[in-house]
């Protein structure tokens, strides 16, 4: 995970305790986890609707190379 570590991954948190506080701590991981849940989620879509089309491409290729298979025969 980008090579961070246990000391990296403590000193963070320890940052962030020091700027966000231990109130709005809980608040910021909420949105920094939803806002990658987000991220993720609209990654996925785009990598199926780019599978979805190499798919379609795939099958009309093979479909024209049937019909002139058949066509030539």
């Amino acid at each position: 995970m980008f090579g961070l570590g246990a000391p990296e991954l403590i000193l963070i948190l320890v940052l962030a305790l020091i700027i966000f506080g231990p109130g709005k701590l809980p608040e910021v991981g909420r949105a920094l986890g939803k806002g990658i849940r987000e991220f993720k989620n609209a990654t996925n879509s785009v990598t199926e609707e780019i599978k979805e089309a190499a798919r379609i491409d795939d099958g009309d290729s093979s479909a024209n190379k049937e019909k002139a298979a058949k066509q030539a025969s």
